[in-house]
């Protein structure tokens, strides 16, 4: 049985050392917990690769309604190896 990973909440999410079928609850996990630090703007790695990983971040993020917005980020943090995802302050579920 794995045991679970403690992640540092502190707005940089790396998903290199993820296993690709626990992206999709762990994206919003850990933007829910941004939010409740206090932190709107989060950088998720991803890696540049074929785009797959890209992708499917970029689906769950359309899909969530915490998030105000989202970009690829410049070159100085990542480019398009990572996404900047801005979050909503309000958010009334």
């Amino acid at each position: 049985m794995e045991q679970p990973v403690e992640l540092p909440i502190d707005g940089t999410l790396d998903l290199h050392t993820f296993h690709p079928k626990d992206i999709k609850d762990l994206v919003p996990e850990y933007l829910t917990a941004c939010r409740e630090k206090g932190i709107f703007e989060v950088r998720i790695i991803h890696g540049k690769g074929t785009g797959a990983l890209r992708e499917t971040v970029h689906s769950i993020l359309r899909k969530l309604p915490v998030v105000e917005a989202f970009r690829l980020a410049g070159s100085n943090a990542g480019g398009w190896g990572a996404t900047i995802v801005t979050l909503k302050h309000e958010y009334l579920p």
